[in-house]
């Protein structure tokens, strides 16, 4: 099932895409993204007792108050969703879901603008809920972890006493990876202390402190970026060949008068390579696929030789390109991705680089025939 439910939520991020330039009203957005996101965790947007659409929450002396849905299970409301515009934020400040709830029976609410979906539940106070979501599935960024838990409120499995379960741990889990992202970025004085403190004996003055916090900023970024360059190596299966010199004016120089790292590889570098590889592997061992991250692009080489591209990913900007290498000269020719998906419309301009490259050999071979 999650793998069915996946599929058509990438489906309708697709349309979301497609359709939201030419979407105008909340309306138009309910009825082209919010329905269709209701039907496929699986119920049936044309059974009213099943889902009510502008269903009346009466609050205090304001009568007549609407929710945009509620769904219901065994005649008790489980969800209620409230609707934005499309361009909107799908933030619960001065959203009326916090009122909508309170008059509610159901343990859950949702606050959407079609692509991204924030829920809600009352882990703070009883009967009043969060102000923060403990769970949040974006269209845009569909990741496995989230869509097994986007199960537990479809039709087929939705659970209350397995989702109030997790609700707590996912909240916190994602306020504390929220802050720790924070001191990423810039560690606080506090964490600073922390670490110092169990090294350094002497007292923290002003200055010394700033001191450290550079150094404490140095020290992450090292971290992370040979935390990323292990996982590299091991989600590619290669021996990473670091440059000890500038080869064809292709390697960036070295600062060594700083431990800052000058690039770090990303998640989509990793998986276009992949794609690339995969491609490659129709023709090639994958030993003789080698890669090399610079400053400048992500690069994907034959027999790990900087003279024979492959391919490079250009991924460090807002709009992603793929450089190819087909036309047999040194001067790559770039291409716009859209996204990842669309480098496998480049299939037989990959294949053809090493088909240039097998063809260049033979011909060297034959001028130059082993004595």
């Amino acid at each position: 099932m999650e793998n069915d439910l996946k599929l058509k939520l990438e489906q309708l991020h697709q349309r979301v895409d497609a359709l939201k330039d030419q979407i105008n009203t909340e309306e138009a957005t309910k009825n082209a993204f919010v329905m269709p996101f209701i039907q496929i965790i699986g119920y049936d947007i044309f059974n009213p007792t099943e889902v009510i659409p502008e269903f009346i929450c009466d609050i205090g002396t304001k009568k007549g108050e609407k929710i945009d849905y509620v769904i219901k299970r065994d005649n008790e409301p489980i969800l209620i969703i409230e609707c934005k515009h499309w361009k909107e934020n799908a933030d619960a400040h001065n959203s009326q879901l916090h009122r909508y709830y309170h008059v509610s029976k159901s343990r859950f609410g949702v606050l959407t603008n079609g692509h991204v979906y924030n829920f809600y539940a009352d882990l703070e106070r009883p009967n009043i809920m969060d102000d923060k979501p403990f769970f949040t599935l974006d269209l845009s960024n569909l990741k496995d972890a989230n869509i097994k838990i986007l199960e537990m409120f479809t039709k087929k499995g939705y659970n209350l006493e397995s989702i109030l379960d997790s609700a707590e741990a996912l909240k916190y889990i994602k306020a504390i990876r929220n802050e720790f992202e924070k001191e990423l970025r810039e560690p606080s004085d506090d964490l600073v202390k922390l670490l110092v403190n169990r090294f350094f004996e002497k007292p923290l003055t002003a200055s010394r402190l700033a001191t450290f916090k550079e150094y404490t900023k140095r020290a992450i970024s090292n971290s992370i970026n040979e935390s990323i360059s292990f996982r590299l190596k091991n989600a590619l299966s290669i021996n990473e060949k670091i440059p000890t010199a500038q080869e064809n004016g292709e390697v960036d120089p070295v600062d060594e008068n700083t431990d800052a790292p000058k690039f770090i590889t990303t998640e989509e570098e990793i998986e276009g390579s992949q794609i690339i590889k995969a491609i490659l592997r129709e023709v090639l061992p994958a030993a003789r696929i080698a890669f090399r991250d610079t400053q400048s692009y992500f690069g994907i080489l034959l027999d790990d030789n900087n003279r024979k591209p492959l391919a490079r990913l250009h991924f460090n900007y807002t709009k992603k390109y793929l450089e190819l290498f087909h036309n047999g000269k040194d001067n790559g020719e770039k291409k716009l991705l859209n996204s990842l998906d669309d480098m496998y419309k480049y299939r037989k301009e990959l294949l053809a680089t090493v088909n240039n490259y097998q063809e260049k050999n033979q011909t060297e071979e034959k001028q130059n025939p082993a004595s």
